[in-house]
């Protein structure tokens, strides 16, 4: 049977988390259950017991799946089955690897897979926010070599107040949104969106996050003791040889830092490394070599490459392109580049460089969301694309990498407060972020060409937005923090941190910190930092362009929005969709319609004016009300013995009587000489009130007759007479 052990993480506000090991998944080196409410996550964790040959690095790979059964719908599709994840899959999956990852030791290359499904779903708890302290905590009752535990939270700022793991429900009127990750001493990770926030405002949070967090580690640590697994396996994934170490630093060490300090530029930079790499590699033979290449390959990056640049910084406040610390790289920005497309522009930020459009469309053209627990629809969209020639690399381009599904998550969520939507702005807007050279930070250079495009598209956003990229390079007391670092400062620094905004708070953050014991007055230092660079990019994106173009380009199909009455929503889509697909069909147009609060939103999207302009006019008629008094010039439907039916506005009928037609009197309708496709004026005089039957009148249009006296006036209320009401006697005479 099974041994189950539970532990259970209580919350300030009487909720609970139980994590749960022993009953499922036991062949897997450590797997958990956790649950709150009805939402349940089932993480495991496999470690292959040995490294692969010639694997210097961590093959860690982490999966988080949504199962649709776990709130009873089904897959959309044709399958009707989970397949490849989705975006916010991948999303997930990359919160949780990039808190994991640095916790790892540095010598372990065994592979790695963690694994977190979500099996049940309370459709008002968001479960992302509990992934990663299942990952932690499948691997805290592992044996599997690791240095957390580790948990995250989400942490949103509700009416002025922080609340820890918010609800779907509570989303809606938060202005901060912060997803925290750390161990029981330090942050590891930061990423989320807010609403102009201030840089003191989002450390409190943090701080605020980092309590939860502590609490969820000391659970894990006391089930990991409970169950004995508080001791892992023992494990040999590197030869090492010291001589051989000593060997690489005193013949290269010196060479590589005059090329770190030569302020040359990064392939020049990368191809002198190499060299000098390959000319230490000379001295072994071919079986030597065999036998060292690995040990040589790792010494020279970590104890050369890394410290050289490293001493390099610290000791001299010197970067590898030779800028001070704070120091912007050189900024030229251009708009309309692209003459055919909605909106363009270049942004070029030292070797960092992205071409970015702009295109704009209908409702139909919005991005439709149907994941287990969010469905709707997205009107802004930002695609993010890093080929590899932007590096210089000789290789395929093979599809999506969850790299550039991240990166433009955050630039989407750095622009997302600032793009007007629904009723502010009628067109679907997508973002399509280009890297076409790289050397750092082109996520922050995604968002900074997406603030010029949209501009140059005459989008009118709220304020522009710029980001940048801070790094972190510390040895003991010696901390240096650097503005808009470069690739290879991210790679061998100690954070990367990357910060989006307008002139008045932050919009979007992302932060990795590789090293332990960071303090918040460094934070607080990176931020103030990242502030001033924020503000600089932002003098050069206003040099180019200042604010929204007034207008779209001519090229740019219209959109007109009008609002009617949800009675009418019905009747301009017809049976079947039948009125509303004529309408689109004789105009040339494309129109969509949205139910709101009891009202329908319709966007009318065309080519050209007069496109526009008839449809609008053909759905002005349907949802119009006739009124009494008002003259239509209609069209005659349909002659019947008694009258006509008379269109009067488009799909409302009414009823002209044969005796509305004229002073005269008519017996037949062929005497009236009203034939059906006639066009005649007439007038609403009434509206039955039982069937709601219009009635018309044409008789009131024409001039009376002398001697016309109203039926009303006359004795009897009898029908019209045209003799003045003379006697009989004097009737009957004129008669003959």
């Amino acid at each position: 049977m099974y041994n189950a052990t539970q532990k259970v993480i209580k919350l300030d506000d009487n909720r609970e988390i139980i994590i749960e090991t022993g009953k499922l998944a036991k062949q897997a080196d450590g797997a958990v259950v956790v649950k709150q409410g009805d939402t349940m996550l089932l993480a495991t964790v496999v470690a292959a017991k040995d490294a692969k040959p010639d694997t210097d690095f961590m093959p860690l790979q982490v999966d988080y799946k949504e199962k649709y059964a776990s709130c009873g719908r089904f897959p959309g599709g044709f399958l009707k089955r989970e397949a490849r994840p989705g975006d916010n899959e991948i999303l997930v999956a990359r919160l949780i690897d990039r808190a994991l990852r640095p916790l790892f030791p540095s010598d372990y290359h065994a592979e790695v897979f963690v694994t977190v499904n979500l099996i049940s779903a309370d459709k008002d708890i968001q479960a992302d926010a509990l992934a990663g302290l299942a990952a932690s905590a499948a691997l805290a009752v592992s044996d599997i070599p690791f240095g957390g535990p580790i948990s995250e939270v989400r942490v949103a700022r509700l009416n002025g107040e922080f609340v820890i793991n918010p609800t779907f429900s509570q989303m809606n009127d938060v202005d901060l949104d912060l997803m925290v990750g750390g161990t029981i001493d330090n942050i590891l990770m930061v990423e989320g969106e807010m609403k102009e926030v201030s840089e003191d405002v989002m450390l409190e949070a943090i701080k605020f996050a980092h309590e939860a967090i502590k609490t969820h580690c000391a659970a894990q640590i006391e089930l990991s003791k409970e169950l004995g697994k508080d001791v892992k396996r023992t494990y040999c994934h590197e030869e090492n040889d010291e001589e051989l170490r000593a060997k690489v630093i005193a013949e290269t060490y010196d060479k590589v830092y005059a090329v770190a300090t030569s302020g040359s530029d990064k392939h020049s930079r990368s191809e002198s490394f190499e060299a000098i790499e390959a000319e230490f590699c000379e001295q072994f033979t071919e079986e030597e070599l065999e036998a060292k290449a690995t040990m040589i390959k790792r010494y020279f990056h970590d104890d050369v490459l890394k410290k050289a640049m490293r001493n390099m910084i610290l000791d001299e406040g010197k970067r590898l392109d030779g800028r001070k610390l704070d120091e912007i790289r050189p900024i030229w920005c251009e708009v309309g580049y692209l003459p055919a497309a909605h909106g363009s522009a270049i942004f070029t930020r030292g070797e960092t460089q992205s071409l970015t459009t702009v295109t704009l469309g209908t409702k139909l053209d919005e991005k439709q969301i149907d994941e287990v627990l969010v469905q709707g629809s997205e009107q802004f969209v930002l695609h993010y694309n890093f080929p590899p020639f932007s590096t210089g690399e000789a290789r395929p381009s093979r599809g999506l990498s969850r790299r550039e599904i991240g990166h433009g998550h955050l630039a989407w969520r750095a622009l997302k407060p600032m793009v007007p939507v629904g009723e502010d702005n009628p067109y679907a807007v997508r973002v399509v972020s280009d890297i076409l050279e790289s050397n750092g930070s082109s996520s922050m250079a995604t968002v900074c060409a997406g603030t010029l495009a949209l501009m140059d598209a005459g989008v009118k956003i709220k304020k522009p937005v710029s980001g940048i990229a801070m790094g972190l390079i510390s040895e003991g007391d010696k901390i240096a923090v650097l503005s808009d670092i470069l690739g290879d400062e991210d790679h061998l620094g100690d954070m990367d941190f990357k910060v989006t905004g307008t002139r008045d708070g932050i919009t979007a953050t992302q932060m990795d910190i590789k090293v332990d014991g960071l303090s918040y007055e460094v934070l607080a230092k990176a931020l103030a930092q990242a502030k001033a660079g924020r503000l600089h990019i932002m003098d050069k994106i206003t040099e180019t362009i200042a604010e929204p173009r007034e207008d779209y380009r001519p090229f740019v199909p219209r959109i007109v929005q009008i609002v009617i009455p949800g009675d009418f929503i019905g009747a301009v889509i017809g049976p079947g969709g039948k009125v509303i697909q004529e309408i689109q069909k004789t105009t040339g147009t494309t129109i969509t319609i949205t139910e709101q609060d009891q009202k329908g939103i319709v966007d009318i999207f065309g080519v050209d004016k007069d496109s526009l302009d008839a449809a609008l006019s053909r759905i002005k008629g349907i949802v119009a009300v006739p009124e009494v008094g008002e003259v239509y010039t209609g069209k005659v439907r349909s002659v019947v013995a008694f009258g006509a039916f008379v269109e009067i506005l488009p799909g409302k009928d009414a009823l002209l009587h044969i005796s509305e037609i004229d002073y005269k009197r008519f017996e037949t309708m062929e005497e009236t000489g009203i034939k059906e496709g006639d066009t005649i004026e007439v007038k609403l005089i009434g509206v039955d009130q039982k069937t709601g039957k219009y009635k018309l009148s044409r008789k009131v249009l024409l001039e009376k007759p002398e001697g016309w006296v109203e039926p009303t006036e006359r004795k009897g209320g009898r029908g019209p007479r045209r003799d003045g009401g003379k006697p009989r006697g004097e009737r009957k005479e004129n008669k003959e």
